[in-house]
């Protein structure tokens, strides 16, 4: 059965629940009366760095459309165990344990975020806190932390080296993470080995220091975004650059680098500078192709192997790899350029998308589609179907895992994802509670709590939780806390 909304019974919370928000929305504003806009890109790095630091300086404390709260994390802590069977050698065992409800974070009391990153094949997180700094913690064998060394570190720490900057959005591969500033410079850290961190060559295969990656003509960059082992940037032209694995076809430029080393053995070419999508497609059922002139995209997301834009029309484009219909064309190949996803042409322009493992997902005209699949038996979904158990939720925010998919949707967060988990659709143990689910259901232990938003690693989430009223904070206050093992 599809989960039940809050009813009449409800209302006055929910009214609160608005009035707070308000509340938010007038202090966003006034704060965002004093703040200084950050200035425009140099052309030389001397110029860069200094207004950088200018805009650094001068920074609001938060955005004015992004709203600040506490962090709330449940899932599996072992980083080094999630996904995989056993330990790697190298790995020292610290453990972690499975966190099946929302937990507190101890050694962030007092600390508010308005941003938090991970991706559906991450086991390490980046949190963005109110006054601009940024902090990682998870797994960090490829120095995906960005803290110089490949230390596990439970501990959310400040990212040294990006402390002159004020972090707006990061995002999270499998052994790679990438960081966006307000004054649109990005920053990678981690594995190196097929180029995803863009710095012109594949070695050394781990840089876990933060390095600049230089726009190809010195454009502003407005999102970040990371697959398994590649990367995207959208400028404020509208335009995506890709680099990293070609593999798939999944960084848009007609190939999927792939050629022959050996008699028995493929490699990749892979894209090592960040290199701009140029050709946009619409196929027919016959095969005839059309080239689609002057798109410009306003937001971009990648799963492990594929990636989805929406572009200022409203129109979805979907490439790389065609497995389980998560590209949502009908049938399980591969697209080595961005595809136009005709299937909403008949339904309207979607609003936001969302991108997991091996399956999307498109909010339009205010239902919730998913295509794909996030359990490795049964039927996969090969074009976008509604998900008819939230027809009328409004939904603000989705976190997709490698196989579970959490949603702040009205006043409540729901979750689902087939067995096993680790605790990340955050169900908790008490009074019977589950572990896992096939069907969308309530996360009990936040129904009085309001999530601002929401993000997935492969096997944890993450939630913003609205921390404004007293009764905001005492609800909080009784959630349990956890202290990290590794520091």
């Amino acid at each position: 059965m599809p989960p039940k909304k809050k009813r009449d019974a409800e209302s006055s919370s929910e009214s609160e629940c608005k009035k707070a928000k308000t509340e938010n929305e007038i202090v966003d504003a006034e704060r965002s009366e004093s703040a200084t806009e950050p200035s425009d890109n140099g052309t030389d790095d001397h110029v860069r760095s200094e207004k950088a630091n200018a805009a650094s300086a001068e920074r609001s404390e938060v955005s004015p459309s992004t709203p600040c709260g506490t962090l709330l994390i449940c899932g599996g802590t072992n980083w080094d165990l999630i996904g995989r069977k056993e330990l790697p050698k190298s790995a020292k065992n610290y453990g972690g344990p499975n966190l099946w409800e929302p937990h507190l974070i101890s050694t962030l009391s007092g600390i508010r975020v308005r941003h938090a990153a991970s991706g559906p094949s991450a086991c390490h997180s980046i949190i963005v806190c109110e006054d601009g700094r940024v902090m990682s913690f998870g797994r960090n064998d490829k120095g995906q932390l960005g803290h110089g060394t490949t230390e596990r570190c439970d501990v959310p720490k400040v990212i040294d080296r990006l402390k002159m900057h004020n972090i707006v959005q990061a995002s999270c591969g499998r052994g790679h993470t990438l960081i966006l500033t307000d004054a649109g410079l990005v920053f990678g850290f981690g594995d190196n080995k097929l180029g995803q961190i863009g710095q012109g060559h594949q070695k050394p295969t781990s840089l876990p220091c933060p390095l600049q990656i230089m726009h190809p003509t010195d454009k502003k960059v407005t999102k970040v975004c990371c697959g398994a082992e590649f990367s995207m940037l959208l400028d404020e032209n509208g335009d995506i650059f890709s680099f990293g694995s070609p593999e798939y076809g999944q960084l848009g430029h007609n190939t999927d680098g792939q050629y022959i080393v050996s008699s028995n053995k493929m490699g990749f070419q892979c894209e090592v500078l960040p290199r701009r999508l140029v050709v946009f497609v619409e196929r027919n059922k016959d095969g005839f192709v059309n080239h689609i002139e002057g798109v410009k995209i306003k937001d971009v997301v990648c799963g492990n192997n594929h990636t989805m834009a929406l572009d200022e029309q409203g129109r979805v484009f979907t490439w790389g790899f065609g497995g389980y219909g998560r590209l949502g064309h009908q049938q399980p190949k591969d697209e080595h350029v961005p595809r136009l996803l005709t299937f909403f042409n008949t339904k309207g322009n979607p609003s936001v998308i969302f991108a997991g493992s091996t399956y999307s997902m498109a909010v339009c005209m205010g239902q919730l589609y998913f295509w794909g699949q996030t359990k490795q038996s049964g039927e996969a979904a090969m074009y976008p179907k509604p998900v008819q158990d939230l027809s009328g939720w409004q939904v603000r925010s989705v976190g997709c895992s490698k196989s579970s998919i959490v949603i702040a949707a009205d006043d409540s967060v729901v979750s689902w994802g087939p067995s096993p988990t680790y605790g990340e659709l955050g169900y908790g143990l008490k009074k019977g509670g589950q572990k896992s689910s096939t069907n969308p259901k309530i996360v009990e232990p936040l129904e009085d709590i309001y999530v601002h938003s929401v993000t997935c690693g492969m096997g944890h989430t993450l939630f913003i939780a609205k921390d404004v009223t007293p009764e905001d904070k005492t609800m909080l206050g009784k959630k349990p806390v956890y202290t990290p093992v590794k520091g």
